[in-house]
Protein backbone atom coordinates (compact mmCIF):
# COMPACT_ATOMS: atom_id res chain seq x y z
CA UNK A 1 0.00 0.00 0.00
CA UNK A 2 2.91 2.58 1.26
CA UNK A 3 4.53 1.72 -2.30
CA UNK A 4 1.17 2.40 -4.14
CA UNK A 5 0.88 5.53 -2.09
CA UNK A 6 4.68 6.82 -3.14
CA UNK A 7 4.16 5.81 -6.90
CA UNK A 8 1.20 7.89 -7.39
CA UNK A 9 2.73 11.07 -5.28
CA UNK A 10 5.23 10.23 -8.07
CA UNK A 11 2.56 10.04 -10.66
CA UNK A 12 1.23 13.36 -9.31
CA UNK A 13 4.70 15.12 -9.68
CA UNK A 14 5.30 13.91 -13.07
CA UNK A 15 1.53 14.97 -14.29
CA UNK A 16 1.83 18.11 -12.69
CA UNK A 17 5.49 19.23 -14.49
CA UNK A 18 3.92 17.85 -18.30
CA UNK A 19 0.85 19.94 -17.89
CA UNK A 20 2.54 22.64 -16.23
CA UNK A 21 5.32 22.94 -19.13
CA UNK A 22 2.37 22.82 -21.65
CA UNK A 23 0.81 25.46 -20.18
CA UNK A 24 3.44 27.42 -20.40
CA UNK A 25 4.49 27.20 -24.13
CA UNK A 26 3.10 30.79 -24.39
CA UNK A 27 6.03 32.05 -23.44
CA UNK A 28 8.40 30.17 -25.12
CA UNK A 29 6.63 30.53 -28.07
CA UNK A 30 6.11 34.84 -27.13
CA UNK A 31 10.21 34.34 -26.91
CA UNK A 32 10.72 33.74 -30.66
CA UNK A 33 7.51 35.76 -32.01
CA UNK A 34 9.86 37.28 -34.51
CA UNK A 35 10.84 34.38 -36.33
CA UNK A 36 8.21 33.05 -38.98
CA UNK A 37 5.53 30.39 -37.31
CA UNK A 38 6.86 27.69 -40.00
CA UNK A 39 10.30 28.16 -39.07
CA UNK A 40 9.29 27.38 -35.63
CA UNK A 41 7.45 24.60 -36.98
CA UNK A 42 9.96 23.34 -38.68
CA UNK A 43 12.62 23.69 -35.93
CA UNK A 44 10.83 22.38 -33.31
CA UNK A 45 10.40 19.40 -35.89
CA UNK A 46 13.88 18.80 -36.55
CA UNK A 47 15.16 19.07 -32.98
CA UNK A 48 12.20 17.19 -31.63
CA UNK A 49 13.74 14.16 -33.93
CA UNK A 50 17.50 14.51 -32.24
CA UNK A 51 16.07 14.92 -28.97
CA UNK A 52 13.75 12.04 -29.12
CA UNK A 53 16.69 10.08 -30.96
CA UNK A 54 19.06 10.42 -27.88
CA UNK A 55 16.47 9.92 -25.32
CA UNK A 56 15.43 6.58 -27.37
CA UNK A 57 19.01 5.46 -26.88
CA UNK A 58 19.83 6.40 -23.58
CA UNK A 59 16.52 4.46 -22.48
CA UNK A 60 17.63 1.43 -24.40
CA UNK A 61 14.32 1.52 -26.58
CA UNK A 62 16.16 1.10 -30.22
CA UNK A 63 14.68 -1.91 -30.67
CA UNK A 64 11.21 -1.44 -30.18
CA UNK A 65 11.72 1.50 -32.17
CA UNK A 66 13.47 -0.21 -35.27
CA UNK A 67 10.48 -3.13 -34.84
CA UNK A 68 8.08 -0.19 -35.30
CA UNK A 69 9.63 0.75 -38.62
CA UNK A 70 9.41 -2.39 -40.53
CA UNK A 71 5.46 -1.85 -39.85
CA UNK A 72 3.93 0.08 -43.16
CA UNK A 73 0.39 0.51 -42.07
CA UNK A 74 1.91 1.53 -38.89
CA UNK A 75 3.92 4.14 -40.65
CA UNK A 76 0.72 5.13 -42.94
CA UNK A 77 -1.03 5.72 -39.66
CA UNK A 78 1.74 7.93 -38.28
CA UNK A 79 1.64 9.43 -40.85
CA UNK A 80 -1.31 10.70 -41.12
CA UNK A 81 -1.21 11.36 -37.26
CA UNK A 82 1.89 13.33 -37.93
CA UNK A 83 -0.39 15.86 -40.36
CA UNK A 84 -2.94 16.04 -37.77
CA UNK A 85 -0.42 17.36 -35.13
CA UNK A 86 1.81 19.30 -37.41
CA UNK A 87 -1.89 21.47 -38.50
CA UNK A 88 -2.15 21.52 -34.31
CA UNK A 89 1.42 23.16 -33.52
CA UNK A 90 1.69 25.66 -36.57
CA UNK A 91 -2.14 27.18 -35.90
CA UNK A 92 -0.57 27.23 -32.08
CA UNK A 93 2.38 29.00 -32.96
CA UNK A 94 0.64 31.56 -35.40
CA UNK A 95 -1.65 32.13 -32.45
CA UNK A 96 0.32 32.98 -29.72
CA UNK A 97 2.42 35.05 -31.97
CA UNK A 98 0.00 36.95 -32.97
CA UNK A 99 -2.03 37.33 -29.62
CA UNK A 100 -4.63 35.04 -29.44
CA UNK A 101 -3.78 32.83 -26.27
CA UNK A 102 -7.27 33.21 -24.98
CA UNK A 103 -8.81 31.25 -27.97
CA UNK A 104 -6.06 28.27 -27.67
CA UNK A 105 -6.87 28.28 -23.92
CA UNK A 106 -10.76 28.09 -25.36
CA UNK A 107 -9.81 25.10 -28.13
CA UNK A 108 -8.05 23.09 -25.16
CA UNK A 109 -11.03 23.64 -22.72
CA UNK A 110 -13.12 22.31 -25.54
CA UNK A 111 -11.21 19.47 -26.27
CA UNK A 112 -11.92 17.53 -24.20
CA UNK A 113 -16.03 17.53 -25.00
CA UNK A 114 -14.95 17.32 -28.74
CA UNK A 115 -13.51 13.88 -28.22
CA UNK A 116 -16.41 13.07 -26.76
CA UNK A 117 -18.16 13.78 -29.75
CA UNK A 118 -15.54 11.89 -32.06
CA UNK A 119 -16.05 8.86 -30.02
CA UNK A 120 -19.85 8.90 -30.75
CA UNK A 121 -19.09 9.39 -34.95
CA UNK A 122 -16.23 6.97 -35.31
CA UNK A 123 -16.05 4.57 -32.16
CA UNK A 124 -19.90 4.46 -31.78
CA UNK A 125 -19.86 5.49 -28.09
CA UNK A 126 -22.90 6.21 -26.66
CA UNK A 127 -23.71 9.53 -24.96
CA UNK A 128 -25.06 9.75 -22.10
CA UNK A 129 -27.71 12.77 -21.50
CA UNK A 130 -25.44 14.42 -18.71
CA UNK A 131 -22.50 14.33 -21.80
CA UNK A 132 -24.53 16.04 -24.28
CA UNK A 133 -25.67 18.83 -21.74
CA UNK A 134 -22.11 19.47 -22.00
CA UNK A 135 -21.24 19.34 -25.42
CA UNK A 136 -24.19 21.25 -25.80
CA UNK A 137 -23.00 24.19 -23.50
CA UNK A 138 -19.80 24.25 -25.38
CA UNK A 139 -21.57 24.67 -28.25
CA UNK A 140 -23.93 27.44 -27.05
CA UNK A 141 -20.83 29.14 -25.85
CA UNK A 142 -18.90 28.83 -29.52
CA UNK A 143 -22.53 29.99 -30.95
CA UNK A 144 -22.94 32.95 -28.87
CA UNK A 145 -19.30 34.30 -29.99
CA UNK A 146 -20.66 33.60 -33.81
CA UNK A 147 -24.05 35.21 -33.64
CA UNK A 148 -23.57 38.20 -31.16
CA UNK A 149 -20.09 38.93 -31.82
CA UNK A 150 -20.07 38.55 -35.58
CA UNK A 151 -16.12 36.20 -34.71
CA UNK A 152 -15.81 32.69 -35.03
CA UNK A 153 -13.24 31.17 -32.45
CA UNK A 154 -11.52 29.15 -35.58
CA UNK A 155 -8.41 29.02 -33.79
CA UNK A 156 -10.01 27.20 -30.64
CA UNK A 157 -11.81 24.98 -32.93
CA UNK A 158 -8.83 24.01 -34.89
CA UNK A 159 -6.64 23.47 -31.98
CA UNK A 160 -9.75 21.25 -30.89
CA UNK A 161 -10.59 19.28 -33.56
CA UNK A 162 -7.16 18.60 -34.37
CA UNK A 163 -5.87 17.71 -31.50
CA UNK A 164 -9.31 15.36 -30.98
CA UNK A 165 -8.83 13.97 -34.29
CA UNK A 166 -4.86 13.17 -33.48
CA UNK A 167 -6.09 11.53 -29.97
CA UNK A 168 -8.67 9.27 -31.77
CA UNK A 169 -6.38 8.59 -34.41
CA UNK A 170 -3.50 7.62 -32.02
CA UNK A 171 -6.00 5.40 -29.83
CA UNK A 172 -6.33 2.98 -32.56
CA UNK A 173 -2.22 2.89 -33.28
CA UNK A 174 -0.27 0.34 -30.89
CA UNK A 175 2.84 2.30 -30.36
CA UNK A 176 4.40 3.74 -27.20
CA UNK A 177 4.54 7.65 -26.97
CA UNK A 178 8.05 7.77 -27.17
CA UNK A 179 9.07 5.76 -30.55
CA UNK A 180 5.27 7.35 -31.77
CA UNK A 181 6.47 11.00 -31.44
CA UNK A 182 10.12 10.47 -32.99
CA UNK A 183 8.49 8.61 -35.75
CA UNK A 184 6.05 11.27 -36.51
CA UNK A 185 8.70 14.22 -36.14
CA UNK A 186 11.05 11.74 -38.41
CA UNK A 187 8.37 11.47 -41.26
CA UNK A 188 8.14 15.36 -41.32
CA UNK A 189 11.62 16.18 -41.38
CA UNK A 190 12.19 16.09 -44.78
CA UNK A 191 9.57 18.47 -45.36
CA UNK A 192 11.08 20.77 -42.32
CA UNK A 193 14.56 20.54 -43.58
CA UNK A 194 13.99 21.49 -47.19
CA UNK A 195 11.69 24.49 -46.24
CA UNK A 196 14.97 25.49 -43.97
CA UNK A 197 17.35 25.09 -46.84
CA UNK A 198 14.78 26.97 -49.10
CA UNK A 199 14.78 29.99 -46.61
CA UNK A 200 18.51 29.70 -46.26
CA UNK A 201 18.58 30.17 -50.15
CA UNK A 202 16.82 32.90 -49.97
CA UNK A 203 18.51 34.62 -46.88
CA UNK A 204 15.52 34.66 -45.01
CA UNK A 205 16.93 32.13 -42.33
CA UNK A 206 16.40 33.37 -39.23
CA UNK A 207 18.57 30.89 -36.86
CA UNK A 208 22.38 31.48 -36.89
CA UNK A 209 21.69 34.86 -38.32
CA UNK A 210 19.75 36.28 -35.65
CA UNK A 211 21.16 37.02 -31.97
CA UNK A 212 22.27 33.71 -30.22
CA UNK A 213 19.84 34.00 -27.76
CA UNK A 214 16.74 33.28 -30.55
CA UNK A 215 19.44 30.37 -32.18
CA UNK A 216 19.59 28.61 -28.99
CA UNK A 217 15.79 28.78 -28.41
CA UNK A 218 15.14 27.41 -31.50
CA UNK A 219 17.13 24.20 -30.57
CA UNK A 220 15.70 23.87 -27.65
CA UNK A 221 12.55 23.72 -28.96
CA UNK A 222 13.43 19.72 -29.32
CA UNK A 223 13.50 19.82 -25.32
CA UNK A 224 10.27 21.82 -25.20
CA UNK A 225 8.13 19.37 -27.09
CA UNK A 226 9.96 15.79 -25.53
CA UNK A 227 10.12 16.79 -22.29
CA UNK A 228 6.47 17.38 -21.05
CA UNK A 229 5.92 13.78 -23.07
CA UNK A 230 8.41 11.85 -21.37
CA UNK A 231 6.60 13.47 -17.64
CA UNK A 232 3.28 12.97 -19.32
CA UNK A 233 3.55 9.46 -20.39
CA UNK A 234 5.32 8.53 -16.48
CA UNK A 235 2.84 10.15 -14.49
CA UNK A 236 -0.18 8.49 -16.37
CA UNK A 237 1.24 5.09 -15.60
CA UNK A 238 1.23 5.67 -12.50
CA UNK A 239 -2.26 7.61 -11.81
CA UNK A 240 -5.55 6.76 -12.05
CA UNK A 241 -7.26 8.27 -15.41
CA UNK A 242 -10.14 9.99 -13.67
CA UNK A 243 -7.20 12.06 -11.52
CA UNK A 244 -5.17 12.22 -14.83
CA UNK A 245 -8.41 13.40 -16.32
CA UNK A 246 -8.80 16.32 -13.98
CA UNK A 247 -5.29 16.98 -13.79
CA UNK A 248 -5.10 17.67 -17.50
CA UNK A 249 -6.93 21.35 -17.00
CA UNK A 250 -4.27 22.80 -15.66
CA UNK A 251 -2.63 23.61 -18.91
CA UNK A 252 -5.61 25.83 -20.52
CA UNK A 253 -5.65 27.23 -17.27
CA UNK A 254 -2.46 28.55 -17.43
CA UNK A 255 -2.57 29.35 -20.57
CA UNK A 256 -5.94 31.69 -20.06
CA UNK A 257 -4.07 33.31 -16.63
CA UNK A 258 -0.98 34.41 -18.96
CA UNK A 259 -3.33 35.66 -21.46
CA UNK A 260 -5.34 37.49 -18.85
CA UNK A 261 -2.76 38.64 -16.58
CA UNK A 262 0.72 38.57 -18.43
CA UNK A 263 -0.44 39.48 -21.97
CA UNK A 264 -3.11 41.88 -21.56
CA UNK A 265 -5.20 40.31 -23.98
CA UNK A 266 -9.26 41.51 -23.64
CA UNK A 267 -11.82 39.98 -21.31
CA UNK A 268 -14.76 41.48 -21.90
CA UNK A 269 -17.84 40.04 -20.76
CA UNK A 270 -18.92 38.71 -24.00
CA UNK A 271 -16.30 36.46 -23.99
CA UNK A 272 -16.84 36.12 -20.87
CA UNK A 273 -19.91 34.85 -21.56
CA UNK A 274 -18.52 32.19 -24.14
CA UNK A 275 -15.74 30.95 -21.47
CA UNK A 276 -18.06 30.58 -18.78
CA UNK A 277 -20.35 28.23 -21.18
CA UNK A 278 -18.33 26.23 -22.18
CA UNK A 279 -16.63 26.24 -18.38
CA UNK A 280 -20.13 25.37 -17.19
CA UNK A 281 -20.13 22.12 -19.68
CA UNK A 282 -16.84 20.88 -18.60
CA UNK A 283 -17.86 20.87 -14.49
CA UNK A 284 -20.72 19.24 -15.54
CA UNK A 285 -18.97 16.75 -17.60
CA UNK A 286 -16.24 16.06 -15.25
CA UNK A 287 -18.72 16.00 -12.24
CA UNK A 288 -20.59 13.32 -13.84
CA UNK A 289 -17.41 11.22 -14.80
CA UNK A 290 -16.25 11.52 -11.16
CA UNK A 291 -19.46 10.11 -9.92
CA UNK A 292 -19.85 7.46 -12.55
CA UNK A 293 -16.03 6.43 -11.35
CA UNK A 294 -16.67 6.02 -8.41
CA UNK A 295 -19.91 4.15 -8.43
CA UNK A 296 -18.70 2.06 -11.25
CA UNK A 297 -14.88 1.72 -10.84
CA UNK A 298 -14.44 -0.10 -14.28
CA UNK A 299 -15.64 3.55 -15.60
CA UNK A 300 -12.90 6.05 -15.75
CA UNK A 301 -12.63 9.79 -16.85
CA UNK A 302 -10.66 9.17 -20.02
CA UNK A 303 -7.96 11.89 -20.93
CA UNK A 304 -6.66 12.45 -24.73
CA UNK A 305 -3.65 11.28 -26.07
CA UNK A 306 -1.36 14.34 -25.26
CA UNK A 307 1.26 15.46 -27.71
CA UNK A 308 1.22 19.64 -27.21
Amino acid sequence: MQTDTSEQRKGVLFALSAYGMWGLFPIYFKSVAAVSPLEILSHRIVWSVIFMALFILASGRWQVLLENLRQKKLLACLGASAILISINWGVFIWAVGQGHILETSMGYFINPLVSLLLGMIFLGERLRKVQWIAICLAVAGVAYQLILLGNLPWVALVLACSFGTYGLLRKQIVIDPFSGLLIETLLLSPFALVYLFWLQQHDQLIFLTANITTSWLLVAGGIVTSLPLICFAAGVKRLPLTVNGLLMYITPSITFILAVVVYDEPMNLNRLVTFALIWSGLIIFTVEGIWRARNTPDILLEPTVAVK
